[in-house]
């Protein structure tokens, strides 16, 4: 079967490494990446990406990244997740040079710490176990209608907009969650996001975990991960949904985005790139990714 016709693998990953020289490993990514489609950040703080391609493309890639002699090992323990795909993910491949590889946009606060064991990051299976705690508050530390298009039983769905929203919902319930003795259990997509806040919200004096890898490492390792996890989990890429079992569904935009201003461009968004090449149709083709790259995560 000529590689063309391979059917298309997605894998996402990110890792919080200090990178002196960011420019040179955004240009040697260009190269790597050069086969695929999707987005990759680069910053000092690490990297993030997803991307997708045939799955011999997606095995030399992921090699390339553990062993490259360029990267000089940065990255050489950094964990892949990966999804099936029946609607292509993206249209072109980019690298960006960012500031910030998931932008909280708080002054000082990155996601590198001395420590990532502080971090308090729990395996599939040990998050299945506190979460099931009455002394454990679990927030979903996404965005609104990410929520409601799926999540974990029983969390708090902080309704925020934007992932720059999260540290106000943080330092406005910190007091209470202290005084009633909660621990704080938050999860995300991949993880990045949760990594990004975690060593910052010690400073409450918060006994805070995070589900380590987010939900795809949930899904991709709990074969029954259908009895914590209610309804689908959002993807920032062409596919829009995937089901516990990391399978694409027909979800589309309209079902996940409201007419609130924020969710409104989004919604508009998804619908430009649908009048051309509808969801159940599409193929292949150059274009614009249907979400911002600094999502995803």
């Amino acid at each position: 079967m000529p590689s063309s016709a391979l059917p298309l693998v997605h894998t996402s990953f990110y890792r919080f490494v200090a990178l002196s020289d960011p420019d040179a490993i955004a240009a040697i990514l260009r190269e790597l990446v050069a086969p695929l489609t999707g987005n990759v950040l680069v910053a000092e703080e690490g990297i993030s990406g997803a991307l997708a391609g045939n799955a011999p493309q997606i095995d030399a890639f992921e090699q390339a990244m553990h062993q490259d002699p360029r990267l000089q090992g940065l990255l050489a323990d950094m964990p892949f997740k990966r999804s099936a795909c029946q609607t292509p993910p993206f249209w072109k491949v980019r690298v960006h040079r960012k500031r910030e590889i998931v932008a909280l946009g708080l002054d000082g606060v990155s996601g590198l710490v001395p420590d990532r064991a502080q971090g308090q990051h729990l395996s599939p299976q040990q998050w299945r176990d506190l979460i099931a705690q009455d002394n454990v508050v679990v927030i979903d530390n996404r965005n609104s209608f990410e929520y409601r298009l799926g999540r974990f039983k029983n969390a708090i769905d902080p309704h925020v907009d934007n992932f720059r929203d999260f540290p106000d919902y943080v330092s406005s319930h910190a007091d209470q969650w202290k005084a009633e003795g909660k621990k704080v259990a938050m999860y995300c997509t991949g993880g990045i996001r949760c990594e990004k806040t975690s060593a910052w919200m010690q400073q409450f004096g918060l006994d805070v975990y995070q589900l380590d890898g987010g939900i795809l490492n949930f899904f991709q390792s709990l074969p029954d991960a259908d009895k914590d996890w209610q309804g689908e989990c959002f993807v920032f890429d062409n596919r829009i949904a995937i089901d516990t079992r990391l399978q694409e569904t027909t979800t589309t935009a309209d079902d996940v985005y409201n007419d609130s201003p924020d969710e409104l461009w989004r919604k508009e968004r998804a619908h430009r790139l649908d009048s051309v090449t509808p969801k159940a149709s599409r193929v292949k083709a150059p274009g614009a990714p249907t979400t911002d790259p600094d999502d995803q995560g």
